[in-house]
């Protein structure tokens, strides 16, 4: 597999994170847990255990749960933001990582791909909301769809 190839998988990997910031770290858990992602000998290891699959879908359920609360603060705010260029950055060093190549690449474009996604995100879903004259729910719905869905193609394309 070409390293730009992983490199772009890295980078949508972030996307997925800026869309919802922890389904990305999520579903590579479940992949390392797989071996779809092959994070053995790595530092990232962890992230195949039961403990760390366990922990990220479950506080992946709770993210996708509050942001259909009206309290729920904007992604794009600093919070938000940090959470996913972290968790962006987390899960595209474990797709650059499966694929040979070192923790920075990964982390780093992973990292950009999470600020990508949370602002390409936001406007996505507040024109969708416009355009269609509809209610917030069922388009942020259809992103949780595209965000896992997305996540879960991505992990499975080594």
């Amino acid at each position: 597999m070409s390293t730009t190839y992983v490199l772009f998988l890295a980078f949508a990997i972030g996307i997925v994170s800026g869309m919802r910031s922890l389904t990305a770290p999520a579903v590579s858990a479940w992949a390392a847990k797989y071996s779809w992602l092959n994070l053995a000998g790595s530092p990232l290891a962890f992230m195949g255990s039961t403990a760390a699959v366990a922990i990220f879908s479950v506080l992946a359920v709770v993210e996708l749960i509050a942001d259909k609360l009206p309290s729920a603060p904007s992604r794009t705010q600093p919070v938000g933001l940090i959470a996913r260029f972290g968790c962006g950055a987390l899960s595209g060093a474990c797709v650059g990582v499966s694929a040979g190549n070192s923790i920075a690449p990964g982390a780093i474009l992973g990292a950009v791909g999470g600020l990508a996604g949370a602002f390409a995100g936001y406007q996505w879903r507040t024109g969708l909301v416009r355009a269609l004259k509809v209610p917030d729910f069922p388009i942020a719905l259809l992103e949780d769809l595209i965000a896992i869905g997305g996540g879960l193609f991505i992990v499975t394309r080594q």
